[in-house]
Order: C-alpha cells, then structure tokens, then sequence
C-alpha cells in the first residue's frame, strides 16, 4: 500500500509539471539539456532510468535544476523563449539564483542555489558550484573563465579577469584573484594552492 500512494504521488508530480516540458520539446537545446539531467541524476541517485521521469522529478524538486533549464532554454530559439517567459509565472526559478554568463557548459551541477551569483564568461563542462558562491566583476569587463571540472565550495568568490582552469577545486570561502592553473585545490583570504596534481603544497598563485 505504501508502493503505491508513493508511486502515485510521483505521477501526480509528473503530471503537475508535465507542462514544462512543452520548453523541452520546441527548443534547440535538447541535447545540453539530457547532458544535465543525466549528470543531476547521477548526483542525487536518482533510481529512474528515463530522461523524461528524472527530468519531470529534477524541475519539481530542485528549483535550481529549474533556473538552470530555463537558462537552457533563454539560450535557445525565439519560441522557446517566448513560452519560457509564459511558463515562468506559473512555475518559479530559484530566487536568490542568478546566472549570466555568456556560456554555460553540459553537466553544471549547483547544489544549493541560496544567494549564489554566477556572471562569468563562459564555465565549462561537468562543473559543480556550492551556495552563496559570487562568481563576477571588478570592473565593467573583468569577469572570470571558468574551465572544465571545477568545483566551487560554498561561499567563495572569483573575482574579475582571472581563468580557473581545468580540474581545479576552490574550497570553501576562499577569495580567487588570480588565475589557478589546472588540477590544483585552492584555499583562503586571498587563494594559495595547497594541492597541485595530487602532491600537497603551499604555494603562491602568479
């Protein structure tokens, strides 16, 4: 009995958002869009094994999956963007969520969106951002690149024209001015690397 009323809550679920998937069917973005659901669905240990269930499950639970599709979508054709517009005032993105960049590459993972500002411009594939992360300006065009793999702890900020490149982890609360080379993990007020290609270390960033 218990299966059961869980099982038909989950399609009631599906059902109620059943209408944000008309965004799914008219964009162009499909593809980053799998990518996303797939690599979201991996993390929380989703048990389904269809795109669509998981995707339905991912737009109601998380609000910031859903901020992130409909940057997907914004990103995609005009009518996409159009319905999106519609779509939005019956189903609400994440509040303190904010997401400017240029490019956004497959597989961004955000695991709570509180209070968390993303102006870059571009990050990469498979990145993992963390809450109340400022990523942004110190001037009218300074703003970060972000590559592929990187991971952002919660509370931390890259600030201006610096590059984090790829496989690099920012722990928790560190200030990055500075570009951080790849495979490296990075700490404190302002960033030092204290990892780089798995060996500990305690050096200065250039």
């Amino acid at each position: 009995m218990r299966d059961f009323i869980i099982k038909l809550v989950k399609t009631i679920i599906q059902i109620m958002n059943a209408p944000m998937l008309i965004l799914f069917l008219v964009t162009t973005k499909k593809e980053v869009i799998l990518v996303d659901v797939r690599r979201w669905s991996k993390i929380v240990e989703l048990v389904d094994t269809s795109d669509w269930v998981n995707l339905l499950y991912l737009l109601y639970k998380y609000p910031e999956f859903r901020s992130l599709y409909y940057y997907r979508i914004k990103k995609g054709n005009f009518l996409g963007l159009v319905l999106m517009h519609i779509i939005k005032f019956f189903y609400k993105e994440c509040p303190s969520l904010f997401l400017y960049c240029d490019n956004i590459g497959s597989g961004l993972f955000i695991q709570h969106g509180f209070s968390t500002i993303v102006n870059a411009r571009s990050i990469g594939d498979n990145c993992w951002i963390n809450q109340q992360v400022t990523i942004g300006y110190s001037s009218k065009n300074n703003f970060p690149t972000i590559g592929n793999n990187v991971i952002i702890s919660s509370g931390a900020k890259v600030i201006g024209n610096v590059t984090i490149n790829d496989n690099v982890i920012v722990g928790a609360n560190a200030v990055v001015v500075k570009d951080v080379p790849s495979n490296c993990v990075v700490v404190g007020v302002p960033a030092y690397i204290i990892k780089r290609d798995g060996v500990k270390v305690k050096e200065q960033l250039i």
